[in-house]
């Protein structure tokens, strides 16, 4: 069918589609757009969503932080870079845990100051030789498949703290959802962070886009950037952009 062929180039293009594009796009109910994305699915040629379709599964289920170093390299490096060129002079800021921001750290190279909080054991272990740099270890239990730690002990630290910026990396993005991992207890850290940073920079390849994980970590109004790479589509960008994030891609 060539409405079917439509849908599947759309989604080929985007990654994720919503039911209310494809309303407009091929001018049909949206019950009928439903029905297709059912069959489609059925098919094995798509993932059905909440409002739409993704091209991969949008759920996400934990993986060891080994594991996930060896996915999109090339553009988390990019992603890094130009998450480092973020940090001014003197500053204070915060490093949550991730592959992503655990790659920003292998860039940070400050000519002064700096202090950097964060719960990830492997930032610490790339920034522990520069003695211009101040690290607050964050304490508690460790996760290990993200050799990060967790729960209330690093949380209760965080009382006392404030930081310029938070780069944060999370598992999934999904526009009704919002930023998303795999760890209940690392959500809670992270949102945490969140009232502790005057500036929330997400560092997320195009992956991430259209889906959800198991927590919450907050919801897309909360955040103020996401530095990316050239998967993204431009109709994603366009979306954020229309909710006043900023979107740098690399």
């Amino acid at each position: 069918m060539k409405r079917h062929e439509i849908i599947l180039d759309t989604l080929a293009k985007e990654k994720h589609i919503e039911v209310a594009e494809l309303c407009k796009q091929l001018n049909v109910s949206a019950v009928t757009i439903r029905k297709d994305l059912k069959l489609l699915e059925e098919k094995g040629l798509l993932f059905r969503t909440h409002g739409g379709a993704s091209l991969e599964n949008p759920y996400i289920n934990e993986r060891a932080v080994i594991e996930k170093e060896k996915i999109s390299v090339e553009e988390k490096k990019g992603i890094a870079e130009a998450a480092a060129a973020r940090i001014n002079e003197n500053d204070s800021i915060m490093i949550a845990s991730g592959t992503t921001v655990q790659a920003l750290s292998k860039f940070i190279k400050p000519k002064n100051k700096l202090t950097v909080i964060t719960s990830s054991l492997y930032v610490v272990l790339h920034l522990i030789h520069d003695k211009n740099i101040e690290i607050l270890q964050l304490g508690g239990y460790i996760r290990h498949s993200s050799a990060s730690v967790i729960g209330s002990y690093a949380a209760q630290i965080l009382n006392n703290v404030s930081c310029s910026k938070l780069f944060l990396g999370v598992d999934g993005i999904d526009f009704d959802y919002g930023l998303s991992t795999t760890s209940l207890e690392e959500a809670q850290l992270n949102q945490k962070m969140l009232v502790s940073a005057q500036k929330i920079i997400v560092l997320a390849d195009s992956s991430k886009f259209g889906k959800k994980s198991f927590a919450k970590i907050c919801n897309l109004s909360d955040i103020h950037e996401i530095i990316t790479d050239r998967g993204i589509s431009p109709s994603t960008k366009k979306k954020l952009e229309e909710k006043g994030i900023k979107v740098t891609v690399v």
